[in-house]
């Protein structure tokens, strides 16, 4: 498997450069790469909805219901990638409330299981210092929408730096790896 890895060496290095393209867009074009990462979901969303009309359409499944599903499911699909496309502001500030709400529920929830755990678990405070931070993160998103996606945007920048540096580092070792022979068992 490492000789195989190895040859490929080259790939691993190209996602981590692309990685750290990306990142550092994030950090010094962040408009721009929050546009790019919406307008990639909306093409991703409207080919899915296309494909699944057309399987729809195609006739292929046997149970009149599973067309149907995969019509909706097409159309839904296709007119989020529209949506997408034609108002990419209205796809962010959708996915910054998702997430909001997301933290928030979780934040709910964490302090939810504190309070059920607190007699089987010592310092059980620190689950509920986790939920109030979760709660705190969701209102400051909803409070500063704009601050929220550059905070986001910055946090999967760093992300992606990090994951990118690390990946040319295995690919560099990979290289390096080439020549060397298989031990056997």
């Amino acid at each position: 498997m490492l000789q195989y890895y190895a040859k490929l060496w080259w790939v691993v290095a190209l996602r981590g450069v692309f990685a750290i393209m990306f990142g550092i867009c994030a950090f010094f074009a962040p408009i721009a790469t929050l546009a790019a990462l919406v307008l990639v979901f909306g093409t991703f969303a409207a080919a899915d909805g296309i494909a699944a009309l057309l399987m729809a359409i195609s006739g292929r499944q046997r149970e009149t219901g599973d067309r149907g599903i995969l019509a909706l499911q097409g159309l839904l699909g296709l007119g989020v990638g529209l949506l997408t496309w034609f108002s990419p502001v209205v796809t962010a500030f959708s996915l910054l409330l998702y997430i909001a709400a997301w933290t928030l529920a979780t934040g709910v929830l964490q302090i939810v299981a504190a309070i059920r755990l607190r007699k089987d678990i010592p310092n059980e405070w620190w689950l509920v210092l986790a939920g109030l931070v979760s709660i705190a993160f969701a209102f400051l998103l909803l409070w500063q929408p704009l601050a929220g996606a550059l905070a986001l945007l910055w946090l999967i920048g760093t992300w992606a730096l990090v994951c990118g540096i690390l990946l040319v580092g295995v690919a560099l070792r990979l290289r390096s790896a080439r020549n060397t022979p298989i031990t056997s068992l």
